[in-house]
C-alpha cells in the first residue's frame, strides 16, 4: 500500500494563483499599515486558496508485476549450417531454465524462420511485432540467439531495455561465394552481353590466389574457366537462341567451406532479335499492298524493303528508260548476295514477267531450306500460266493452283486444327467477320491448312520446308478486313502472327514446352498440334525425377502447376520437347553472407548499453542492473528489473474537506477582526 497527496483544481491553475497574489497582496498592506492580524489574515487567505487546489490523500493497494524477458531464437536457413541450429537450441534451454530461476521474471520464446519469397532473415519484424503484444514497462531485456545475419534491421524498434546478441558461428568459419552484379532481363541475339562477376572468400579462408568457374547454357555441358578471387569479372556471353535462355554459373565447393548453396548463381535472359528485316515484292500495285506496308512499317521491330513493279517489261509506251524510276531494281543484289540478311520474303500478287530469273527463284528455294521464309500472298495471277508455282518454288510451296479463280463472297474461318496452331488460335468471333471477295482454288499437298475459305477450301497453309518455314495465303482480299469492309475482322493480329511464326518467334512454335516461374512456382505449359499430350518429366536440382500430368486449359494448350521443393535449375520433357528453368532468385539472399558478425546489430544494442556474446565461449551468466548501466560485461549480461504493478485499488481522502474549509477560513478571518478591533 502507498499513498501520496494529490490535486483536483476546482479553478485553472493560473487563475489559483492569480488569487493567491492577490491574498498576499493584501497581507503585506496589513503588514505595512501595522495591522496586528496580518498572521491571521495570512492563515485565512492560505485557506482558501489551498480549499481551490482540492488536496486529498490518495491510497492505492497495488499488486506487482513480474519481468519480461524476450528470447528471440533465430531459425533461418543461414542458421541450419554446420552445427548453428544444435547450439541455438542448447542455449535457448539453458537460458529458460536461468530465467524461470529468477523471482518474479518470465520469459517469451519468439521463433524466426526465412521471410516470405527472398526477404531473407526478419528478426526486427519478430521483435517489433512480439514488443507490440507486451506492456513496454514490464520488458526487462532482449535476448537474440542467431548468427547476427539479418535483413530488416531499418525496422528495429525502440528498445526499453538492454538487448544482446548471443551469436552462433565459430571463429574458424569460412565461405566462398559466387556474385552477379548486373544480369539484363533482356539481350539482343547475334550481340555480346557483358555480365560482371565476382568470387569471394569470407571468414577464415585459406589463401588462394584462383578458382575454376564453370558456365552451362540450357543445362548443357558446362565450360570451365580459372578466374581471380576478390576481381570483379567482366564475361561477354552471345545467346544461342531466341527466347528463354538460362546460364548457370557455380565454382567448386572448397575444402572446410561452410556451405556450396552460394557457389551457383542462375541467370535468365531472354534473347530477342535487333530488328527483322523483311523483303516485300509486290507484282503490281493493288488495294492489299498497303496493307502490308503499313502492317510491317507499324512494327518498330521491323526493317522493311519493299519494292513494286509499275510497269512490266511486255509494256512498250516510249517511256524512257531513265523516266522509269527513281533507282534500278536491284535483283541480283537482293537474291544472290544479301538474300541471307532477311528474315522474310514476301511474294504479294507476284507472277513470273522476266524481271527474276529462274536462278534467282531457285536461290529462293535453297534460301528457305536453309533456314528463311517465305510468304506468298496468292492473287489471280497464281493461278495464271505465269504464276510463281511455275518456277522453282514449286519445289517449297505446300499447295498447287487448279488454274480456277473463285469471285464470291465469303467469311474466312479457323479449321479445327487452326484452333489449335499458334498462328490463328484465338482468333474468336468469326460468325462477325467480314467477308472476302476472291479465292484461288489449292490442290493442298503437304502442311497444314489452318484457314478455309469457300466451301472450306484451303485458305491459308502453312509448312515447314528443311530449316526454313513456308505460308501461301490463297486470297489477295485481307485488305478488306483493314477498311471494315462489313465489320471487318482480325487482320492485324492474323497477319502479324502470321509474320513473326515465319520468323520464327519462340512464343508462336506450334510444338512447345516451356515454364512460367513465380517464386518457387512453376506454370508449366505445352502447346501441340496433336489431340493429347503425356506427363512431363520433371528433373530436379538433385537429379530425383517427378511425373506432372497437364491439363487440356484451350484446345492445343495444356498447363499445370508445380511447386519446386528447392532453389536450383529443373529440367522439363514431354516427348521431343525439352525446356530448363530455374526457380527461386539468382542468388538466395539468404545465403549472401553466411559467416557469423553482429557488426550490423551493434548500434541497435549499444542504445542500451547491451553486448554481443559469442556462443563458441560458454553461456553467460545473468545479472540485474540498473538502467542507464553498462548491461554486458565479460562473462555475464544484464537486465533491467522494471518494477511495475498493477493498481488494484485507490482512496482519495479530501484534506480540506468543505465544513473545515469553512470553519477554518470564518475562524481565522473573525479572529483578525477581533484582534485589530481592540487596537
Amino acid at each position: 500500500m502507498t499513498g501520496q497527496i494529490v490535486f483536483d483544481p476546482l479553478l485553472p491553475w493560473p487563475l489559483i494563483w492569480a488569487l493567491a497574489a492577490v491574498a498576499l497582496a493584501g497581507v503585506v498592506l496589513a503588514l505595512w499599515r501595522g495591522l496586528t492580524g496580518w498572521p491571521l489574515r495570512f492563515f485565512a487567505g492560505f485557506v482558501l486558496v489551498a480549499a481551490l487546489a482540492q488536496p486529498s490523500f490518495q491510497e492505492e493497494d497495488r499488486a506487482p508485476l513480474s519481468d519480461i524477458v524476450l528470447m528471440v531464437v533465430d531459425k533461418s536457413a543461414s542458421q541450419r549450417l554446420a552445427d548453428r541450429l544444435e547450439v541455438t537450441e542448447d542455449a535457448a534451454a539453458t537460458l529458460e531454465v536461468r530465467i524461470a530461476a529468477r523471482p518474479n521474471t518470465e520469459l517469451r520464446r519468439i521463433e524466426v524462420g526465412d521471410g516470405e519469397g527472398d526477404t531473407g532473415t526478419q528478426l526486427m519484424t519478430a521483435l517489433s511485432s512480439a514488443m507490440a503484444e507486451e506492456p513496454r514497462g514490464r520488458i526487462a531485456g532482449v535476448f537474440l540467439l542467431s548468427d547476427g545475419r539479418l535483413h530488416d534491421l531499418d525496422r528495429a524498434p525502440t528498445l526499453p531495455a538492454p538487448m544482446h546478441l548471443l551469436m552462433t558461428g565459430r571463429d574458424e568459419d569460412w565461405d566462398r561465394r559466387l556474385i552477379v552484379k548486373n544480369a539484363p532481363a533482356f539481350a539482343i541475339l547475334g550481340e555480346p552481353v557483358t555480365l560482371t562477376l565476382r568470387i569471394e572468400d569470407d571468414g577464415a579462408a585459406p589463401e588462394a590466389a584462383n578458382t575454376a568457374l564453370d558456365i552451362s547454357v540450357d543445362g548443357g555441358e558446362p565450360q570451365s574457366f580459372t578466374v581471380p578471387i576478390g576481381e570483379d569479372v567482366d564475361l561477354p556471353i552471345e545467346l544461342p537462341h531466341g527466347g528463354l535462355n538460362v546460364i548457370r554459373f557455380s565454382t567448386p565447393e572448397g575444402e572446410g567451406e561452410l556451405t556450396d548453396r552460394n557457389n551457383a548463381a542462375l541467370v535468365q535472359i531472354n534473347g530477342v532479335r535487333d530488328r527483322l528485316r523483311v523483303l516485300l515484292v509486290s507484282g503490281e500495285p493493288h488495294a492489299g499492298g498497303r496493307t502490308w506496308r503499313n502492317l510491317l512499317k507499324s512494327d518498330s521491330s521491323v526493317d522493311l524493303v519493299h519494292f513494286t513493279i509499275l510497269r512490266p517489261p511486255e509494256k512498250q509506251d516510249g517511256v524512257p528508260v531513265t523516266e522509269l524510276s527513281l533507282i534500278a531494281f536491284p535483283t541480283r543484289e537482293l537474291f544472290l548476295e544479301k538474300i541471307e540478311d532477311f528474315d522474310l520474303i514476301i511474294f504479294d500478287r507476284y507472277k513470273r514477267r522476266g524481271i527474276l530469273p529462274a536462278i534467282y527463284l531457285d536461290n529462293v528455294r535453297n534460301y528457305v531450306e536453309q533456314g528463311g521464309a517465305v510468304l506468298v500472298a496468292a492473287g489471280p495471277d497464281f493461278a495464271s500460266a505465269d504464276s510463281i508455282y511455275r518456277s522453282p518454288l514449286s519445289e517449297i510451296l505446300p499447295a498447287e493452283p487448279t488454274a480456277r479463280v473463285i469471285d464470291q463472297g465469303y467469311r474466312p474461318k479457323v479449321t479445327d486444327l487452326g484452333q489449335r496452331h499458334p498462328v490463328t488460335a484465338g482468333l474468336t468471333g468469326a460468325e462477325t467477320w467480314g467477308r472476302w471477295l476472291r479465292q484461288i482454288e489449292l490442290e493442298p499437298l503437304e502442311g497444314d491448312v489452318v484457314m478455309s475459305g469457300v466451301d472450306d477450301r484451303p485458305l491459308l497453309i502453312l509448312d515447314r520446308v528443311g530449316e526454313g518455314r513456308v505460308a501461301l495465303l490463297a486470297s489477295d482480299q485481307a485488305w478488306l478486313w483493314s477498311r471494315g469492309y462489313e465489320g471487318g475482322g482480325p487482320q492485324l493480329d492474323l497477319l502479324r502472327r502470321l509474320a513473326h511464326w515465319m520468323m520464327k518467334e519462340p512464343e508462336l512454335e506450334e510444338e512447345a514446352l516451356w515454364a512460367e516461374a513465380t517464386g518457387q512456382s512453376m506454370r508449366i505449359i505445352r502447346r501441340t498440334l496433336g489431340e493429347s499430350v503425356g506427363s512431363v518429366t520433371v528433373t530436379r536440382p538433385d537429379g530425383e525425377t517427378e511425373e506432372v500430368t497437364l491439363e487440356e486449359v484451350s484446345p492445343g494448350r495444356y498447363e499445370a502447376l508445380y511447386e519446386g521443393p528447392e532453389i536450383g535449375l529443373y529440367r522439363l520433357q514431354n516427348d521431343e520437347e525439352e525446356a530448363v528453368i530455374g526457380l527461386g532468385p539468382a542468388a538466395p539472399r539468404e545465403f549472401e553472407q553466411t559467416i557469423a558478425s553482429g557488426e550490423a546489430l551493434e548500434p541497435v544494442i549499444d542504445t542500451m548499453r547491451g553486448g554481443v556474446m559469442r556462443l563458441e565461449e560458454g553461456l553467460p551468466s545473468i545479472r540485474s542492473v540498473g538502467a542507464g548501466r553498462p548491461a554486458a560485461g565479460r562473462g555475464w549480461i544484464g537486465i533491467t528489473p522494471r518494477e511495475a504493478y498493477e493498481t488494484m485499488d485507490v482512496r482519495n481522502i479530501p484534506l480540506l474537506p468543505a465544513w473545515l474549509t469553512l470553519l477554518l477560513a470564518s475562524g481565522f478571518i473573525i479572529g483578525a477582526w477581533l484582534r485589530e478591533g481592540r487596537r
